[in-house]
């Protein structure tokens, strides 16, 4: 039995048989404060069911700082200030792109609007970011992918390490089109590579609308 609360909606997902065991023995062998917290590390797939998936936003894994992650890629506790500056990047981008930002770095608004915000690595040791990357946590990322491909979904793959994931999302049954959005990441480090000026929120609901789906309210929490 996990130690980790599995979200029920996922609870057929592979993943949680063959590779969660093992991943949960060895964060309990590690010595180190391992962030989020465990009942926070599925809080993506919890806030954002199979069935309600429109778009996935995926990140690498989650903050390294104490009180930022909370189980959701990009997303920080609504008290966080300075954003950590992926996410000050992303602000900025949408005031390009759609004028408005939220309030605060919380988008769990999103992810109940259909975003799953989702990292392919869901734990991370205080202050040692990627340090967890190669625990077994991507073929739960695979999986996802591989089931939410199964109807028409926007996809935003934001720098390599997202975009190695790209082979996992199938085309829908019925034929119809994903929308990809695939830029640079937006790490200060590469914002600027192709990042800025990419207009990823107002071409998503340009092509929710044209999908007859609801619109993504990406500022008012």
């Amino acid at each position: 039995m996990s130690d980790t609360p599995i979200p029920e909606r996922w609870a057929h997902l592979p993943f949680f048989q063959e590779d969660l065991p093992n991943i949960e023995r060895a964060i309990a062998q590690d010595p180190r404060n391992i962030l989020p917290p465990a009942d926070q590390r599925f809080a993506a797939l919890s806030f954002t069911p199979p069935e309600a998936v429109s778009v996935v936003i995926l990140g690498q894994d989650p903050y390294p700082t104490v009180g930022h992650a909370h189980g959701l890629s990009f997303s920080v506790e609504s008290e966080v200030h300075p954003l950590p500056r992926s996410l000050s990047n992303i602000f900025r981008e949408m005031q390009q792109d759609i004028g408005k930002q939220p309030d605060s770095g919380d988008l769990r608004f999103w992810a109940k609007q259909g975003v799953l915000l989702l990292n392919t690595c869901l734990s991370v040791p205080e202050g040692e970011a990627n340090d967890h990357k190669s625990l077994g946590w991507q073929s739960l990322a695979d999986q996802v992918l591989s089931e939410v491909s199964q109807r028409p979904t926007a996809f935003v793959l934001w720098g390599k390490q997202a975009q190695a994931l790209a082979p996992r999302i199938t085309s829908p049954k019925d034929g119809a089109q994903h929308l990809m959005i695939q830029t640079a990441h937006p790490s200060p480090l590469s914002a600027r590579r192709g990042f800025f000026g990419s207009r990823p929120f107002s071409r998503i609901n340009t092509w929710l609308a044209a999908q007859e789906r609801p619109p993504i309210n990406w500022t008012d929490a």
